[in-house]
């Protein structure tokens, strides 16, 4: 936001409540993942290192790009799997409300790619290279941390029996196939070819980032 022209006020402004939604999401969450007392966990290597690409982009669309429509793009797939499997009605009416600010954010991303691929089309190229120079950073790191994805599989079992668990890897499993279409869906409305499309939205980090 310090390096946008005041001349651009909204922009500014959107960024600022983008900025708020998120303070309020950590919040929020960090104090239903505090409910029963019990200490978080901590954020893996290969997750810091995900959210740093993101920091260390100097090129304000390609970084909008990434995080916007990329990163909560995936997100948005990410909370509605959370909000149908919610195990309480708090936990389900939190991850609604965070999720509309998500989408919210996501239209913006998409709203201001689509103008600046209208005036440049080359970005589109630049784009293509930033994901798949990210994916490349990020190649040794482990993606998503095992006892996130162990805790989705339980969530969506609803219950311990064996054939609950295996019920709930399998939504995993159609959770991670939607938020792989989802991703090639905002890139082919981007402007770029299926197959480029479908090739650069298997290329996301795996840590939903």
């Amino acid at each position: 936001m310090g390096q946008i022209h005041p001349h651009f006020k909204e922009v500014v402004q959107v960024l600022a409540v983008q900025v708020a939604d998120e303070a309020r999401h950590v919040e929020v969450f960090t104090r239903r993942a505090q409910l029963k007392g019990e200490e978080l966990g901590r954020s893996t290597t290969g997750g810091q290192a995900s959210l740093k690409t993101l920091l260390d982009e100097p090129d304000f669309a390609i970084a909008h790009f990434l995080l916007s429509v990329l990163g909560e793009g995936t997100f948005l797939n990410l909370l509605s799997f959370i909000e149908r499997n919610a195990p309480d009605e708090v936990t389900r009416q939190v991850t609604h409300l965070a999720l509309a600010d998500e989408a919210r954010h996501v239209a913006f991303g998409m709203a201001h790619l689509e103008h600046v691929l209208e005036i440049d089309p080359g970005l589109r190229t630049k784009l293509a290279t930033a994901i798949r120079t990210r994916h490349d950073a990020l190649a040794n790191t482990a993606g998503l941390n095992e006892e996130v994805f162990d805790a989705l599989v339980i969530l969506a079992a609803g219950q311990w029996t064996p054939e609950a668990i295996k019920g709930g890897f399998e939504k995993v499993q159609e959770l991670e196939q939607e938020m792989n279409q989802g991703r090639e869906r905002r890139l082919v409305k981007l402007g770029f070819a299926p197959v480029e499309a479908r090739e650069l939205a298997e290329l996301h980090t795996r840590n939903f980032m």
